[in-house]
């Protein structure tokens, strides 16, 4: 499993570190303007879809039925889902660019006039990114059951490396069209590059082959994943908006740290991939085994970055865009934001151990319930605190979705949650002393690179996960 999850880290995380790249350059560009808000709130839809296929909304719902069949069931049941997805994507892609006036309106309702126009337009094409996202997802799947892990996350890489070649080109000079349309080329290079790869696994689209049950059964045990997406990418929206009314620029702050707080999340989505894999098929006392490992080794990624983040949020934030004003804005919501991590990791896990016996029901139920603390708390908490708000309300919801997921799979006992949800609360906290006690950021910086590293190496000689059984 670790090394499964390594390869696939490292492919996924230099998609990652592009996609943070983009957002980067775009800052630099445009700085956190009308401009800068428009291009992210037009950007929104098509990332969402983007972000829930990459994060295992397909995979979790086509992995178990592909491997539930062999040889030429497998290319029936492929060929039959190509154009059928496909199709999907196109009408997806239809409604997005028809209303793009009203979609920009519900996301962005604190842009001007000026910055709706912006985005609307930007929308006409973005949204045409959605069919190649959709057909990349699909094609993964048979990647993924053959453990070819590594050219199936190559997605995101693909992806990004169009607009940042063109930011990084123009600057300044860069326009919203030509960033969107850089966008529509990496979408069309995310499905083109796996065709080689799956003609020799026999794929033939234009043969068509009869697999009637193929769309129903994937519908049956896509549908509460959806819901589960539906409802995870509403609370997105819901933030996009609250940040809209917070003034200009808070869009692209927000943006902005989401993407800086998703990068250490990029082994976890490895591991998710991998452990959903693995999983399949095992007996319950297997499968909590991996679940345990699982768990920990999320601990050990994601514990010793938010210590990190806590403790050098001003000096992180002043190294990566020391030209834009603002910064202290962008490093308290980083400091907030780092807290969820831990929680957020630990859900994703728990909710792949019900999706291994083809449970999507249960994870849906606990996550919406998650989702409506959240929802509430964005609705009153962004007004007296500000950005930070948004960040509070994210942990509390996580916390919140993470207990459901534990008590109704009866897992309250067989998981070492105490301990290692207290060091995770714990130690972030700790690690406010360093801003306090340092003035100098280059030493805040140092100083919480060290912890964050020792704490790394304490957590696994406490931890091993590789040594759970």
């Amino acid at each position: 499993m670790l090394s499964s999850t390594l390869m696939l880290t490292l492919a996924t995380l230099i998609g990652l570190a592009a996609g943070f790249a983009r957002e980067w350059l775009l800052i630099d560009a445009w700085g956190a303007s009308l401009r800068s808000d428009a291009f992210l709130v037009a950007l929104f839809l098509p990332e969402a879809v983007r972000m829930a296929l990459a994060t295992g909304l397909f995979s979790s719902a086509a992995l178990p039925l592909y491997q539930e069949r062999e040889g030429a069931q497998r290319e029936a049941w492929l060929s039959a889902l190509t154009w059928r997805v496909l199709g999907v994507g196109l009408l997806l892609a239809g409604l997005f660019y028809l209303a793009a006036p009203q979609w920009v309106w519900l996301i962005g309702p604190g842009l001007s006039a000026e910055g709706q126009a912006l985005a609307w337009q930007s929308l006409h094409l973005l949204a045409w990114c959605i069919p190649g996202f959709m057909l990349h997802a699909l094609l993964c799947i048979p990647l993924q059951a053959h453990a070819r892990f590594v050219l199936a996350g190559l997605g995101s890489l693909l992806f990004n490396l169009p607009p940042v070649l063109y930011l990084a080109l123009k600057g300044g000079q860069a326009e919203p069209a030509g960033v969107a349309l850089s966008c529509l080329v990496g979408s069309l290079l995310m499905p083109l590059l796996l065709f080689p790869a799956m003609r020799g696994m026999g794929w033939r689209p234009w043969r068509v082959q009869a697999d009637r049950s193929c769309g129903q059964q994937l519908l049956q045990r896509l549908g509460p994943l959806l819901a589960s997406t539906l409802a995870s990418q509403g609370l997105a929206l819901l933030e996009r908006m609250i940040a809209s009314l917070l003034g200009e620029g808070a869009v692209t702050w927000l943006n902005f740290a989401r993407k800086l707080i998703n990068l250490p999340m990029v082994a976890l989505m490895s591991l998710n991939q991998v452990l959903l894999g693995l999983m399949g098929g095992k007996s319950e006392r297997e499968r909590l085994v991996l679940l345990r490992r699982g768990t920990a080794m999320a601990t050990l990624l994601t514990l010793p970055v938010a210590v990190g983040v806590v403790g050098a949020a001003e000096p992180l934030v002043l190294l990566l865009l020391p030209n834009q004003a603002g910064g202290g804005v962008l490093a308290a919501l980083l400091g907030w934001l780092s807290l969820t991590l831990l929680f957020a990791a630990w859900n994703a896990l728990l909710a792949r151990y019900a999706y291994s016996v083809g449970d999507t029901r249960l994870p849906l139920a606990c996550e919406l319930s998650g989702n409506a603390v959240n929802a509430l708390l964005l609705l009153t908490l962004p007004w007296w605190l500000g950005l930070k708000g948004i960040a509070l309300a994210a942990l509390c919801g996580v916390l919140l979705t993470g207990l459901l997921l534990m008590r109704k799979q009866r897992l309250l006992v067989a998981l070492d949650w105490p301990r290692q949800w207290t060091l995770g609360g714990l130690l972030p906290a700790l690690a406010l002393a360093i801003p306090a006690m340092m003035v100098n950021s280059w030493w805040q910086l140092g100083v919480a690179t060290l912890a964050a590293m020792g704490l790394m190496a304490a957590l696994a000689a406490l931890l091993r996960p590789w040594r759970i059984h």
